[in-house]
């Protein structure tokens, strides 16, 4: 009986409890499936779509037919190709109307080393910028700097230091602001020299014996280089360098050629002396204020004993001249030891006094040209004074018989 009535309280107690818990798992099945049941409705709902900002609409217009719009607007010149973009601003529509900058890119500066000769958009005259410039300055004013080579080296410094001091500038031999600004171009640096048939027919084959030049009608030039660097005073590595695309060796007439344009140099006076310094192997000329009127560089005697020294007067002058051959003066030349008698050599630009001739007062010695004008001032000879050809005719055109040449160390 006992064990009945436990089993009863026991029964009683179970089922509230029972209940208790189906309702609290009842009532939360029916909130989860509320919020199941939300939450499917709310996903199956359209999204709302923002409208798209709007663009301009392009104006498309048929064949032929003027879009009306920009019929009345003037119309803008093209740039010109190698101008410089100006800043652009572009207006971008949106719902934020915003401005972007365009920037042109930056303009690269020219190099400093450009090539600066040969311009030809160039008002002259204007000063010198190059080496090349100032040699070609100098040779027009008759400050030469023997062949022109683009190189600033003792010669070309030589006559910067003859045109400083003639100038009232500092005497530095550099190519400064001042000298620059005072050494002026008046015409462009380069010009172009057309080959011709006559330059052509000048050419022929030097022979390599004196007896052989003895017998030739003429000694001119042997290559279309050696005449055309000749006659625009330059070296021939230059007119090489200036003219990378010429076959020298083929050259026909018609062939246009770079050279540099150094005019024939006007002398403004008279000579009245020459100077000759051998330490420095230059020949100067002065009119009678001792004004320096001219600066060439020249060649002397290799043998001390061979140099004059002291006042000497020009006696001759002869262009184009002859030349005749002494073995006697060349005991190093084994043709010469086994000749007998003088030679007479034709004229010619590789005669070997070139083309001009200005004898001195005493024999044998004279101031003249030479068939290598590139070496003058390098080497040395048997005595005389050489200076190169172009340098050699302008001063034979400018001396006169009795005038002083005082030779000095």
């Amino acid at each position: 009986m006992r064990i009945y009535t436990r089993y009863q309280a026991a029964r009683k107690r179970w089922s509230w409890r029972n209940a208790l818990h189906l309702a609290l798992a009842l009532a939360g099945l029916g909130i989860m499936g509320w919020v199941i049941y939300r939450t499917s409705e709310t996903s199956s709902q359209p999204r709302p779509v923002r409208p798209a900002p709007a663009q301009p609409t392009p104006s498309v217009r048929p064949a032929g037919q003027t879009n009306l719009a920009f019929a009345n607007q003037p119309r803008l010149a093209a740039p010109p190709t190698n101008a410089v973009p100006p800043t652009v601003r572009v207006t971008v529509p949106s719902l934020v109307q915003t401005q972007v900058v365009v920037r042109p890119p930056p303009v690269a500066p020219a190099p400093t080393n450009a090539p600066s000769i040969g311009a030809t958009q160039d008002t002259f005259p204007r000063p010198v910028r190059d080496t090349l410039e100032a040699q070609i300055a100098l040779a027009s004013r008759g400050f030469s700097c023997g062949s022109l080579d683009d190189a600033l080296g003792y010669q070309t410094r030589a006559a910067l230091r003859a045109f400083q001091r003639q100038a009232g500038l500092p005497v530095t031999g550099a190519l400064e602001t001042a000298t620059r600004q005072r050494l002026t171009l008046a015409t462009p640096p380069l010009t172009t020299y057309v080959v011709t048939t006559n330059d052509l027919a000048r050419l022929r084959p030097l022979s390599h014996t004196w007896l052989g030049k003895s017998v030739q009608t003429r000694l001119d030039f042997e290559t279309v280089l050696e005449l055309v660097s000749e006659r625009h005073r330059a070296h021939p590595a230059l007119v090489r360098r200036l003219n990378p695309g010429v076959d020298w060796d083929h050259v026909r007439p018609g062939q246009p050629l770079t050279v540099p344009n150094a005019p024939t140099p006007v002398v403004a006076g008279h000579l009245a002396f020459l100077r000759i310094g051998l330490q420095d192997r230059m020949l100067d000329g002065f009119d009678a204020r001792t004004n320096l009127l001219l600066h060439f560089p020249c060649s002397i005697a290799s043998r001390i004993e061979k140099r004059p020294v002291g006042r000497l007067e020009v006696a001759t002058v002869a262009n184009d001249p002859t030349y005749t051959f002494d073995p006697e003066i060349f005991p190093e030349s084994a043709e010469a030891r086994h000749l007998n008698h003088k030679l007479t050599l034709p004229p010619g630009p590789n005669n070997p006094v070139g083309v001009a001739w200005i004898g001195l007062n005493r024999p044998g010695y004279g101031i003249h040209g030479t068939a290598r004008p590139e070496d003058v001032g390098r080497t040395e000879s048997h005595g005389c004074f050489r200076l190169a050809n172009w340098d050699a005719a302008l001063l034979a055109r400018l001396v006169w018989p009795g005038l002083p040449v005082y030779v000095q160390y």
